[in-house]
């Protein structure tokens, strides 16, 4: 399968937010039971993604913070939330984030990530408090 571009990567309106130093974006991710691709499941190509991006989240100086397999709905409605795993990342500025979505080398992993992954949501985020600023 060949790269393809990010067509739901909303790249004017994370430019158009404040780039004041770090944030943090919070990945929620739905796999697919079957990777699209043959190759095992969904997991198993959503671990070929990550183990190709976290070599290009590393060059712009970012950092997975946390990383966990959701268990269940704590606080709020049981259906409609059907995340798999949850990731968060902190990258120096929002520039970097989108340096890295929007590289050739980032489409060519997104085959992996659109293998593996049923849903994807990238939420945007500024830290307002944090043990580790600073």
């Amino acid at each position: 399968m060949s790269p393809k571009a990010i067509d739901d990567l909303n790249i004017a309106e994370v430019g158009a937010l404040p780039d004041e130093g770090p944030v943090v974006m919070v990945n929620l991710v739905r796999l697919r039971e079957r990777s699209l691709d043959g190759k095992g499941s969904g997991w198993d190509a959503y671990k070929r993604y990550s183990a190709v991006v976290i070599k290009m989240i590393k060059a712009r100086g970012g950092t997975v913070l946390w990383a966990g397999h959701r268990d269940t709905v704590a606080l709020g409605r049981l259906y409609g939330h059907q995340w798999h795993y949850v990731v968060l990342i902190r990258y120096p500025s929002r520039a970097a984030f989108l340096d890295m979505m929007t590289s050739a080398e980032y489409a060519a992993a997104n085959t992996h990530r659109i293998n593996g992954a049923a849903e994807h949501v990238i939420l945007a985020t500024r830290e307002a408090y944090s043990k580790l600023a600073g």
